[in-house]
C-alpha cells in the first residue's frame, strides 16, 4: 500500500469536539488518503477521539499560525502536498483527488484550489464562493476570493516560502498565497472542494476590521514600491465590497434561521 502523499493539519482549541469529529471524518472519507496532525490543548478525551481517526496529536504551541507550522514540520519524504483545515470546516467528497490531480498535471503550479460552500451550523447551504481563475488575477489588490479550506499546496513551494507568517492573526493565508503566487501559478480545479462553517464566533467573521487591516498589509508587501504608493485608491472600495459580501452571507444565514421550525 502506497504512503499518503498529502499531509493535513487541523489546529483546534478543543471547544467544539462534535465539529472537530465531523471535520476529521470528512478527511478520512477522501478517496485520496492523507496523513493527519491535530494540534490542540492537553485533553485526554479529545486526544483519544482524534487518535481514533488515525491522526497524530501534537501539543498546542499557543496560536493558530504556530500550530499550522508545527503540524507541517512533521513532513516525511512521501509527503508531496500540504494544507490545514480549521476544526469546523469540511472537505467535500473527491476534494483531495481533484486537487492532487491538478497539481500532478501542472508541476509548475504551487497551489490548487476550488470553490467553497458556505454553510450554517445546521449544514444548510448559504452561498458558494466560486470566483474561479479570476481569483488569482485580483489577489494582489482586490478581495481574497481563493477559499483556503480545500486548497492544496505543493510541498516544495511551502518550504520555499517558509510556511505561514506567525506575525499575522487573520490574513496569514492571504500573505501565504501572495508569496506562493510569486513562485508559481495558482490553479482552479473547477469544482466545490470544501465547506466553510459561517457562525458568530468564526475568527474572520468576528473581527472583520482587523482582518481587513492585515489583508492590506499583506497586499502592500507584495506590491512594487510604485504600486504601494497608489494602494489607497483601491483599498477603500475593496473594504466596502468585502463588508457587503459578509453582510449578504449574514442575511442569508438569518433567513435560513427564520425558516427553521421552532421547538414547541
Amino acid at each position: 500500500m502506497s504512503m499518503p502523499r498529502v499531509l493535513l493539519v487541523v489546529p483546534t482549541l478543543g471547544r467544539r469536539p462534535a465539529l472537530l469529529e465531523r471535520t476529521l471524518g470528512s478527511i478520512v472519507a477522501q478517496s485520496a488518503p492523507a496523513d493527519l496532525r491535530v494540534v490542540g490543548p492537553d485533553d485526554l478525551g479529545l486526544r483519544s477521539m482524534v487518535e481514533g481517526f488515525g491522526a497524530v496529536w501534537l501539543p498546542d504551541p499557543g496560536s493558530q499560525t504556530a500550530a499550522i507550522n508545527l503540524g507541517l514540520s512533521e513532513l516525511a519524504p512521501h509527503h508531496e502536498y500540504v494544507n490545514w483545515l480549521n476544526d469546523d470546516d469540511l472537505l467535500e467528497p473527491g476534494s483531495l483527488a481533484a486537487t492532487t490531480a491538478a497539481l500532478d498535471a501542472k508541476p509548475q503550479a504551487t497551489v490548487a484550489y476550488g470553490a467553497c460552500r458556505y454553510i450554517d451550523e445546521t449544514g444548510q447551504e448559504l452561498w458558494i464562493s466560486r470566483a474561479g481563475p479570476w481569483a488569482t488575477r485580483i489577489l494582489s489588490w482586490g478581495p481574497d476570493l481563493i477559499p483556503q479550506p480545500g486548497m492544496l499546496i505543493r510541498r516544495r513551494a511551502w518550504e520555499q516560502v517558509g510556511g505561514v507568517d506567525e506575525s499575522y492573526r487573520f490574513a496569514f493565508d492571504l500573505d501565504l498565497l501572495l508569496k506562493l503566487k510569486r513562485i508559481g501559478p495558482l490553479i482552479d480545479v473547477g469544482q466545490v472542494v470544501s465547506s466553510f462553517l459561517w457562525h458568530a464566533d468564526s475568527l474572520t467573521v468576528g473581527d472583520r476590521t482587523t482582518n481587513l487591516t492585515e489583508s492590506e498589509r499583506a497586499k502592500r508587501a507584495s506590491l512594487s514600491p510604485t504600486a504601494r504608493r497608489l494602494a489607497w485608491m483601491w483599498e477603500g472600495p475593496v473594504r466596502i465590497a468585502t463588508r457587503l459580501a459578509a453582510g449578504e452571507v449574514n442575511r442569508r444565514a438569518a433567513r435560513v434561521r427564520s425558516r427553521e421550525p421552532r421547538a414547541s
